[in-house]
C-alpha cells in the first residue's frame, strides 16, 4: 500500500485514474483537462498518486460537494465504482495534507485557463428571456467571499471594517467581480483580488470579454466616465443606474420623456473638453417614490424606449441571483472557503464558477428541450440531482493515451 505521494506499479490500476464525475467530466473532457494542464506547465514528468488530472477534477467535485472535506470528496468520487463493481482492487485514500500538496502544485492557472476556455455566453437566439431586441443581456457586479483566518490570506486579501467590537471582521475577505449572461445565469468572465482592490477596477478587466451586440446592465456602484468609457469602447451598448446628484444637463429632450446628456470626467469637470454622449432615463416605481435615473449608450427613442428601458433594468437583479446561487447553495449558508493560501483561494473561487457554468450550461440544455425559459428550472433541484448522480456515471481514466516523450502516464 503507497503512502500519500507515492503510487503503485504501472502494471497496478489505481482507483484514482477512475474517478467519475458525471456532469463535470461532459462540461470539461478530460482530453481538454489534459490540453490545458500542458498550456500551464503543469503536466507531470513522474508518476503520482494525485496527478494534475485528477487534482482539477478534485478541486471541482470540492467545489460540487462544498460541505466536505478532502477526504470525504475523494470517498465521494470513487465508492460509487466500488459499488458497481468497476474497481477489483484496492486504493487508499489521499490524506488531507496530500491533497493540500497536490492542489499548491497545480495552482490557480489551470482553472483559471479552463474557465477562459469554457465558460461563454450559452443563450441561443431561441432562449427565452435572454435578449431585448437583439441585444443579449448581460449584468456586471462585484461581491466578496470569506477565506481562512490564515497568516498568509489576512496579508493578502485583508479585512473588512467591522461597525461594532472588534476593528476588523474575524474573516479575511477576497473580492470578485464577475460579467452574467442575464438570461441563462451564465458567468462568462471574472475576476478575484484582495479587498482594497475595488470591484470597480475588477470590472474594467472585464471589457474585453464584452462584444457587439451585448447590452450591459449595471447598478450605481459603477460609477465614473473612465469605466464608462472602456464598456462603451467594446462596442457593447451600456444601460446604467446613476446616483440622484449625478450632474446631468438637459442637451436635448426626447418624445419618450428621456433627454439626451453628456457625462465628463471629474478631472475635465471644469472644461468639460472630451465629454460622452448619454441619454437619461428618469422614473419612479411608485407616485412620489424614489427616483431612478439610468444613463445610455442606446440615443435613439425608437431603437429602445425609456418606458421598455425602465422595465428592462430589472433584469439587473439576475447577477445578483446569480452570485447567491454560487454562495449560498452551492457553497452553502455562511459560506467560508477552504483554502489556506491566496493561491489556493483563487484556485477554488474559479473551481467554483466552473461547476456553477456546468450546472447553468445543463439547465439552460433542459430548458430547450421543455422550450421554457431557464428561470422555470430550479437551480437547487438541478444542483441536487448532480451531487445525487456524480458517482453512478460512467468512470473514466484521467491518465493521458498516449503520453509524449517526457510526460509521464500518471
Amino acid at each position: 500500500m503507497p503512502r500519500p505521494g507515492q503510487v503503485k506499479s504501472r502494471a497496478d490500476e489505481r482507483l484514482s485514474d477512475r474517478i467519475a464525475l458525471g456532469v463535470l467530466t461532459q462540461a470539461f473532457p478530460p482530453e481538454l483537462v489534459d490540453d490545458v494542464i500542458a498550456e500551464c506547465g503543469r503536466a507531470e514528468r513522474r508518476q503520482r498518486l494525485l496527478p494534475a488530472r485528477v487534482v482539477v477534477y478534485f478541486v471541482l467535485a470540492m467545489c460540487l460537494f462544498a460541505g466536505q472535506g478532502y477526504e470525504e470528496v475523494a470517498r465521494l468520487l470513487t465508492h460509487g465504482l466500488e459499488r458497481m463493481g468497476r474497481w477489483k482492487g484496492t486504493w487508499r485514500v489521499p490524506t488531507t495534507a496530500a491533497i493540500g500538496r497536490a492542489r499548491l502544485r497545480l495552482g490557480p492557472e489551470v482553472l483559471r485557463a479552463l474557465f477562459a476556455r469554457v465558460c461563454h455566453p450559452v443563450a441561443t437566439e431561441e432562449t427565452t428571456g435572454a435578449w431585448y431586441r437583439g441585444w443579449r443581456l448581460v449584468a456586471v457586479d462585484g461581491t466578496t467571499f470569506d477565506v481562512p483566518d490564515t497568516e498568509a490570506n489576512a496579508a493578502f486579501f485583508g479585512r473588512p471594517g467591522v461597525s461594532r467590537g472588534q476593528d476588523k471582521s474575524a474573516y479575511p475577505q477576497a473580492r470578485m467581480a464577475a460579467l452574467v449572461e442575464c438570461g441563462t445565469h451564465a458567468v462568462f468572465a471574472a475576476e478575484t483580488g484582495p479587498l482594497a482592490l475595488h470591484e470597480t477596477e475588477l470590472a474594467q478587466r472585464l471589457f474585453t470579454a464584452l462584444t457587439p451586440g451585448m447590452l450591459l446592465l449595471a447598478d450605481r456602484g459603477f460609477r465614473g466616465f473612465d469605466l464608462w468609457r472602456a464598456a462603451a469602447a467594446t462596442g457593447a451598448d451600456l444601460l446604467w443606474r446613476v446616483k440622484n446628484d449625478a450632474v446631468l444637463p438637459v442637451r436635448a429632450l426626447l418624445e419618450d420623456g428621456s433627454y439626451l446628456s453628456e457625462i465628463v470626467a471629474a478631472r475635465d469637470k471644469n472644461r468639460c473638453a472630451d465629454p460622452a454622449r448619454v441619454r437619461v432615463i428618469e422614473y419612479t416605481l411608485t407616485p412620489g417614490g424614489t427616483v431612478y435615473r439610468l444613463i445610455t449608450t442606446i440615443l435613439d427613442p425608437k431603437a429602445a424606449s425609456a418606458a421598455s428601458l425602465a422595465a428592462l433594468y430589472a433584469q439587473r437583479w439576475e447577477i445578483e441571483n446569480t452570485l447567491d446561487e454560487i454562495k449560498t447553495h452551492q457553497g452553502g449558508p455562511r459560506l467560508i472557503l477552504r483554502s489556506q493560501h491566496p493561491a489556493g483561494v483563487e484556485q477554488e473561487l474559479f473551481g467554483f464558477l466552473l461547476v456553477h457554468h456546468a450546472l447553468r450550461d445543463l439547465m439552460h440544455y433542459a430548458a430547450q428541450e421543455a422550450d421554457c425559459d431557464p428561470d422555470r428550472i430550479s437551480f437547487t433541484r438541478t444542483l441536487r440531482v448532480v451531487r445525487r448522480h456524480v458517482t453512478d456515471q460512467a468512470a473514466f481514466s484521467p491518465l493521458p493515451a498516449d503520453p509524449g516523450p517526457g510526460r509521464s502516464s500518471a
